[in-house]
């Protein structure tokens, strides 16, 4: 029996990829087999058991019971061998030897040391565990409906202990079908491209397409092509310059218009502050209070970040709270020297057993200090949303947050918003979305294969801020104001809002021109085409191409169509002083054609000196003050995910338990994110430009009170 038990092949003996059905009875197993067979046009193995036992039955009217274990193992054993002589590709099969011993098991609570070992060895190159969603369907051989989900925990658990691959399949029988239909079809890609079962379950289960795998694996190992400056954009070229009644008009432009828009804020949240307090993480680490003094280290590093830091302590928004909680913890607090003060000041900043800054997301920490209250800059975003991104008294705020982190931002948002809406008179509805899992990114080792854990698990790192565009895609909102987290003021918020509402005037101006002229082009309106033409070469930068005079009049048509019909952002620019950030610039793609792009520096070959030249001559750069129009002239939503330039993703070396790997991050959210979209650039105030990249930002005027 032992030898009969073993001739079932293992994985690599056969080019037969095996699928396996494997769950309780009546979950739809042999009907699945049956259509995924006929589908494929292959073979199925059918289950041996209900012969066996029907032929007992017939002849001795008695049922199943654990001497038949072995002999159906066998049996089951024999069919799926000679199946496998017939099979085309695929082989699926009813049941397995996994399932006889789970019953054995379950309803006699033993398994034969043979048939356990058999079944644990036995391969197969996916498992479908099928759900009980579907009816029970009773017959002579089944046992009963009662404790179905008992037994399905059973056979999942049995899947997960042995380390399986598989896969549920829930749904009706269309559904379940269609699912497996592609699955089975992906497994086969998968296979070719050298991955293992198991890495095809976790590649499914991280919701990544094979293409899109496939496409990051050749980006990997072919590079990315660098972006190819011409010019910078500068006022007058590529950037438009508005004086203060310019902007005043605007923004009164937008507010006669709002009413007819749904307006949404949105506003990317979801990082640490790990970055704010690294000069004092790593003062932590290097420094030793037994034997140095502050002042030495600030010497001996040169560490000025640390002396302002030090100097500005209880200019500080969180000071007092911190400094009190210093008091109950050090009860002899007061009669400590100044460096041990400070010391555990830092320290208390930043243990995980007290504030825990450097591991919470920005968004929840003390930014500013009015003279009653304390607030975040979620609650600072709260009061921005109701000045500006506001219409017929209600306004939407969604912040992009990592899942983790949910409850603490609920906790603001519910303790400050009815505040913030009693003072504004605007109902402020809130949501959240995460990053999603299928926007992660394939990582590789420095030969470009794929990397993996000390499991052998493939990693995926999430693809950077650049998958926020499917957040962004999945509001419905006809005009979207994007900020980021940290780029908030104290006591200014009207300054602000006048340059935001100026920014919306600028887009419902362009978009009614815009709409307008794709309608009179739908009515077959030739004869402002001209116009249009020289709208779009005045108005949104387009460089329009060089033959297209020889075009026919259907495809000068359908070349305008595609230019206007897109999505537009309006992005707010302001004079480069020296802050970090990507600027505003003249692009050539590859197939020659020029426009205006964001670029940050890592997209550009800083070992061509005509780029560097053309990098160190920008005049602006990008302080994430977009407002963004996402509805086309027929009011339906675009799908922001047409308009990515894809070749434009960074590829970043990091490492994982001290090992290095290459990781791809994809296209800048206001990057190739949005490279093909309509856009305009506006110089703004620098006003409008308060981010908090360290906390020593915090005692900048724009942070502290007035």
């Amino acid at each position: 029996m032992e030898e009969n038990l073993k001739q079932l092949p293992k994985i690599g003996s056969s080019k037969i990829i095996k699928v396996a059905l494997f769950g309780p009875e009546s979950t739809g197993k042999t009907t699945m087999a049956i259509q995924l067979a006929e589908h494929f046009k292959t073979a199925w193995v059918h289950e041996f058991a209900r012969d066996y036992l029907q032929e007992k039955w017939d002849k001795t009217a008695q049922i199943c019971d654990v001497d038949d274990m072995l002999p159906i193992a066998y049996g089951q054993t024999k069919l799926e061998n000679d199946a496998l002589s017939t099979a085309n590709k695929f082989l699926f099969c009813d049941t397995n030897l996994m399932v006889t011993k789970v019953f054995s098991e379950v309803y006699y609570n033993f398994c034969d040391p043979l048939l356990d070992k058999a079944a644990r060895e036995h391969e197969y190159d996916l498992f479908f565990l099928t759900d009980i969603d579907v009816p029970w369907e009773k017959d002579d051989l089944r046992d009963k409906a009662e404790g179905r989900e008992s037994v399905f925990a059973v056979f999942k658990q049995t899947l997960i202990e042995n380390n399986k691959p598989f896969i549920m399949l829930s749904g009706d029988k269309d559904l379940r079908l269609n699912k497996a239909i592609a699955i089975v079809n992906d497994l086969a890609k998968a296979k070719k491209m050298g991955f293992s079962s198991l890495d095809f379950v976790h590649i499914y289960e991280q919701g990544i397409s094979l293409k899109n795998i496939q496409g990051q694996l050749n980006i990997f190992k072919n590079g990315i092509s660098k972006t190819v400056l011409v010019e910078p954009a500068t006022v007058s070229n590529g950037i438009l310059k508005l004086s203060e009644i310019d902007f005043h008009q605007k923004a009164d432009f937008f507010d006669a218009n709002k009413s007819s828009f749904k307006l949404t804020k949105f506003v990317p949240a979801s990082g640490a502050a790990s970055r704010m307090f690294k000069f004092l993480s790593t003062f932590l680490n290097e420094f030793d209070i037994e034997n140095e003094s502050i002042n030495a280290y600030i010497n001996r590093k040169k560490d000025s970040e640390l002396s302002i830091f030090i100097v500005g302590l209880e200019k500080f928004p969180f000071f007092k709270t911190v400094d009190k909680k210093l008091k109950e913890v050090y009860p002899n607090f007061n009669s400590l020297t100044i460096d041990h003060k400070n010391y555990y000041f830092i320290k208390l900043l930043l243990s995980s057993d007290y504030f825990n800054f450097a591991n919470k997301p920005k968004g929840i920490l003390p930014f500013h200090k009015y003279k009653s209250h304390i607030v975040s800059a979620i609650e600072e975003h709260l009061y921005e949303c109701a000045y500006y991104s506001s219409s017929n008294g209600s306004s939407h705020l969604h912040f992009t947050i990592s899942e983790a982190h949910q409850n603490q931002f609920e906790y603001i948002v519910n303790r400050a918003k009815n505040t913030v809406e009693k003072a504004s008179e605007t109902i402020i509805n809130i949501s959240y979305s995460h990053q999603n899992k299928s926007t992660d990114t394939i990582a590789v080792d420095l030969n470009n294969n794929p990397f993996r854990d000390e499991k052998g698990k493939l990693v995926f790192r999430p693809g950077g801020h650049g998958a926020l565009i499917e957040n962004l895609n999945n509001l419905d909102a006809d005009i979207v104001f994007i900020k980021n987290i940290d780029n908030v003021i104290q006591n200014q918020i009207e300054s602000i809002a006048l340059y935001k509402k100026s920014l919306a005037g600028i887009l419902v101006e362009l978009q009614q021109k815009i709409f307008k002229y794709l309608n009179e082009i739908d009515h077959s309106k030739e004869e402002k085409l001209e116009e249009i033409i020289a709208f779009t070469k005045n108005n949104l930068n387009i460089k329009i191409i060089e033959n297209f005079a020889e075009f026919t009049l259907e495809n000068k048509i359908n070349y305008i169509k595609n230019i206007l019909d897109r999505p537009i952002r309006v992005c707010g620019m302001v004079k480069n002083e020296g802050e970090p950030g990507g600027g505003p610039f003249w692009v050539r793609d590859s197939r020659g054609s020029l426009s205006l792009q964001i670029v940050e520096s890592s997209q550009v070959d800083l070992a061509n000196v005509n780029q560097v030249k053309i990098l160190t001559n920008a005049t602006h750069f990008n302080p994430v003050d977009l407002v963004c129009g996402i509805k086309n002239y027929k009011k339906e939503k675009f799908d922001l995910n047409q308009f990515v330039d894809h070749n434009s993703g960074f590829i970043v070396e990091k490492t994982q338990n001290g090992k290095p790997l290459k990781a791809y991050e994809l296209p800048g959210l206001w990057n190739g994110a949005m490279a093909n979209w309509l856009t305009i650039f506006v110089e703004v105030p620098l006003i409008t430009f308060n981010p908090v990249k360290t906390v020593n930002d915090l005692l900048k005027k724009p942070h502290q009170p007035q």
